[in-house]
């Protein structure tokens, strides 16, 4: 009996001292945290679109409010798999492939139509970008043809013991958008 009463405190004190927010500081949770945000379209990547898409000179109101809708569904659509995590002290790489709406086809298509048709872009005898602006998005909302890419996420540990992710590059990024130069 007293051996068991021994065995239930070191049991009893061992899980006291296991913190488990620990659970959640690895570096594949943090990327995974990071990649989440994204499908339940967080506050910050919202925000975040918002600023790129209002960016856009090119677009009016209505097409800046398409391209949103439609950056929204793929984020919401992508899909992950963290393939390996390395950790080397306080850096880390975790390898990731993502799967995606395929917008860089989409438009490299659309472009490859204007050369071939521009005369359907033409109002008044001029070129008028918006009409092949909205074709254009007319082919990014209906596209279903999704891509893969791998993105290598590097993370440090601070003096706190906890994991950040480093900055993300803008060809990484364009890889979560699908509009990625493959």
């Amino acid at each position: 009996m007293k051996r068991i009463l021994v065995i239930a405190l070191v049991l009893l004190l061992t899980a006291c001292s296991f913190n488990i927010g620990d659970i959640d500081n690895t570096p594949t949770k943090k990327v995974e945290e990071y990649l989440n945000n994204y499908q339940s379209l967080s506050s910050d990547v919202v925000s975040d679109l918002d600023i790129v898409v209002e960016r856009e000179t090119t677009f009016n109101l209505e097409e800046k409010n398409k391209y949103r809708k439609i950056m929204k569904k793929n984020f919401q659509n992508m899909s992950y798999k963290v393939k390996d995590e390395t950790v080397n002290g306080d850096i880390a790489e975790v390898e990731v492939e993502i799967n995606v709406y395929d917008y860089y086809k989409v438009n490299k298509d659309a472009d490859n139509y204007l050369l071939e048709h521009r005369d359907e872009f033409i109002v008044d005898g001029v070129y008028d970008e918006s009409k092949f602006i909205d074709y254009k998005l007319d082919k990014m909302s209906k596209n279903t043809d999704k891509v893969k890419f791998t993105i290598y996420f590097n993370l440090n540990k601070d003096n706190n013991g906890d994991w950040s992710l480093d900055e993300v590059s803008e060809a990484d990024e364009d890889k979560i958008l699908g509009i990625y130069e493959y």
